[in-house]
């Protein structure tokens, strides 16, 4: 349960990015058959992007450190200079990619309105705009899949199909922010080639759900996987003997999914849980995968003190706004940890209600 931070024990879940690697993960690592990826010849990284490449349906791999470097990657082999990438509102690739899109890739993003992360087709369609003198061409657009701000759901397959088949319409690319796709196969039973065959390229997460201590894969046709080359050259991801953490995410790829139903299983136990106690907002339903987030009838005015609380008790979590207290589950928790949190949870909503006159919301 938890693991030790200066010798105290933690539940950590601020997210599933903070998992130790395992040990078969630490052995594959220290015994990896390495070369220089610049000049592509690091056996290890090549069987990884060989690997995910078949997984997803595609013809070629690129492993790059971040799936933001790997998303920013896609925007700038996509789109060019002034042309607009379209994405869903509150986005990973809009909200927290540290503005890459305008500052690196110098491409416009178009936010769009959603149902739980699943967009509009009809919206699609009509945002795409074919470029003239005044207006930018639409390029892209980016499908988040599970959604993280909205609590990990899961944009359901045959939603995906229909943008993708929208974008075929329209002439516009279409690239998958898979950062949890893998949770969206545990939790609704499709493969990583069904999804793959919903977009034109794809981006994964190894150091997420799955497990792995760094990196992400990009997906595509292989000609496009050339140039996405360049673009990784050009932002500083060449790296070199960088089998020894592809070596990881081999590991990873065989551990990690399936893992996965039973962090969604510790998910939706937070979820009833929390729901329970007075003064708690959660939709239980609503927990699909392994990001909760839980409100108060107060609001934000809370989330800092009671996340402040769950620190001196032993738990991490993040506040992050109106959203909420997000919590992520992972493979470093378990239902130990799970009930540390709920009693926490027990003890601070209460504490932390609704002010004297303030209107319960």
């Amino acid at each position: 349960m938890g693991h030790l931070v200066a010798g105290r024990e933690v539940s950590d879940f601020r997210s599933d990015t903070v998992t130790r690697p395992s040990p078969a993960m630490r052995e594959a690592m220290a015994r990896a058959e390495v070369g220089d990826d610049v000049f592509e010849d690091d056996p290890t990284v090549q069987a990884l992007e060989d690997r995910a490449a078949r997984l997803f349906g595609k013809e070629a791999g690129l492993f790059v450190p971040s799936g933001t470097m790997g998303n920013l990657v896609a925007l700038m082999v996509h789109a060019r200079a002034g042309e607009e990438v379209l994405v869903e509102e509150r986005s990973h690739t809009y909200n927290n990619e540290a503005g890459g899109a305008a500052a690196v890739a110098h491409v416009l993003t178009r936010t769009l309105p959603s149902a739980r992360g699943r967009l509009d087709p009809d919206d699609v369609r009509r945002a795409c705009r074919p470029g003239n003198l005044h207006n930018p061409r639409t390029a892209l657009l980016v499908v988040e899949n599970t959604h993280n701000f909205w609590g990990g759901a899961v944009v359901p397959l045959e939603a995906a199909r229909a943008l993708f088949a929208v974008t075929r319409e329209v002439g516009v690319a279409l690239h998958l922010d898979g950062a949890r796709i893998f949770n969206a196969c545990a939790a609704t039973g499709a493969t990583p080639a069904d999804w793959g065959a919903t977009a034109d390229t794809v981006t994964f997460c190894l150091s997420k759900g799955l497990g792995a201590p760094v990196g992400s894969v990009l997906l595509g046709p292989r000609a496009w996987i050339a140039r996405a080359r360049g673009a990784r050259k050009m932002l500083g991801g060449g790296l070199r003997q960088v089998g020894v953490l592809a070596a990881a995410g081999l590991v990873a790829l065989d551990e990690g999914p399936p893992a996965l139903a039973r962090d969604h299983a510790h998910a939706r136990a937070l979820a009833r849980g929390v729901a329970e106690v007075p003064g708690a907002v959660v939709d239980v339903d609503a927990c699909e995968t392994n990001i909760l987030f839980v409100r108060t009838r107060r609001g934000a005015a809370s989330y800092g003190p009671i996340v402040e609380g769950l620190a001196a008790r032993g738990v991490l979590a993040v506040a992050l706004g109106a959203l909420g207290i997000r919590f992520v589950t992972h493979r470093d928790v378990d239902a130990g940890d799970v009930e540390r949190a709920l009693a926490a949870l027990r003890e601070l909503i209460p504490a932390h209600g609704p002010a004297h006159g303030e209107v319960d919301r």
